[in-house]
């Protein structure tokens, strides 16, 4: 059984769907593509009843591809998988590391389907669904797609990806990630989830190679003194932020920024409160006398009694002359 999460990383223990549940979300699409399709045309051949033959074949093929080819891959694309089928039976389309799909992927699924599904009667889909060890139809595997079940039981237990430290969050925010495929970010996100229930030794080992393959593939290396796991974390959360900002036009929370410098950020955790010393008060340095010259008159007035110097305390200061 494969177990996947969303792009954003909030949905967790989704599995792949099986084929009876995935023929009925097809079977629940179909219907309403043609009934649709029904309703459109008799509107068509009432509006179209003066025109001549060629020009009346002409709207039927295009309002065939349009309503049973483009009408699917519009619904796809604007709900990021899941139409009116497969909302029925709990069933979402995502990208193979668990990321919702976009328009090229609803594409590649709804043009492979006109011949998987339409012309074929659903037999092309159903022999690749079976052989597929989970489940994918052509269509998914040549758009990387996969369908799971967002209805996960109740019973089923699943983790949550930790966030990364506040000391360490957005501090990657310059990283090329894009270098970075879906397969290793899928690794990364399994990792993060299951990481409490592996064995320490294991579950270190698995994340210094998941960093280093990340850090080979970004071109920067991990920081030093950041455990990998932690690393991990927080470039998964900048690629998250980045995905949120590229779908809801720059809406997300702000990301800190990386400082700058030649080495790159090098991180350290902080050693609680303690460790930041306090704020110790301005030293004043303290300010000698000034001696008056000799033969001055401020001189002349300080005699061997103290006079009036010794009746006021010296304060430094040296009124003009």
């Amino acid at each position: 059984m494969s177990e996947l999460v969303t792009g954003e990383a909030v949905a967790l223990e989704l599995r792949p769907a099986k084929l009876p549940s995935r023929g009925l979300a097809v079977l629940l699409d179909l219907a309403a593509a043609v009934t649709v399709y029904i309703l459109v045309t008799l509107g068509l051949v009432a509006a179209t009843a003066s025109l001549d033959e060629a020009a009346r074949t002409a709207v039927s093929i295009a309002t065939f591809v349009l309503v049973l080819v483009g009408g699917p891959i519009l619904v796809e694309t604007l709900t990021h998988g899941r139409s009116l089928g497969k909302l029925a039976c709990g069933l979402r389309v995502v990208r193979d590391d668990g990321g919702p799909i976009r328009f090229r992927h609803a594409l590649v699924r709804g043009l492979l389907g006109v011949i998987e599904i339409l012309m074929t009667f659903g037999v092309v889909a159903c022999v690749a669904s079976l052989v597929s060890a989970r489940g994918r139809r052509l269509g998914d595997v040549f758009a990387g797609t996969l369908v799971v079940r967002e209805r996960v039981p109740a019973g089923g237990q699943g983790g949550i990806v930790p966030p990364p430290p506040p000391w360490l969050a957005g501090r990657f925010s310059g990283l090329d990630l894009s270098a970075v495929p879906d397969g290793l970010w899928l690794a990364v996100r399994q990792y993060l989830t299951r990481m409490r229930q592996l064995d320490p030794q294991v579950g270190w080992s698995m994340a210094e190679r998941l960093a280093s393959d990340v850090a080979g593939r970004t071109g920067a290396p991990v920081p030093p003194g950041v455990p990998p796991a932690m690393y991990l974390a927080a470039v998964l959360q900048e690629r998250q932020a980045r995905e949120a900002q590229r779908m809801f036009g720059g809406g997300g929370a702000p990301v800190a920024p990386a400082p700058s410098g030649a080495g790159g950020p090098v991180l350290a955790p902080p050693a609680g409160p303690a460790a930041v010393p306090p704020a110790a008060p301005p030293v004043v340095p303290p300010v000698a006398p000034l001696v008056p010259p000799a033969g001055s008159e401020a001189a002349g007035n300080a005699g061997p009694s103290g006079g009036a110097s010794a009746e006021r305390p010296a304060t430094g200061f040296v009124p003009p002359a």
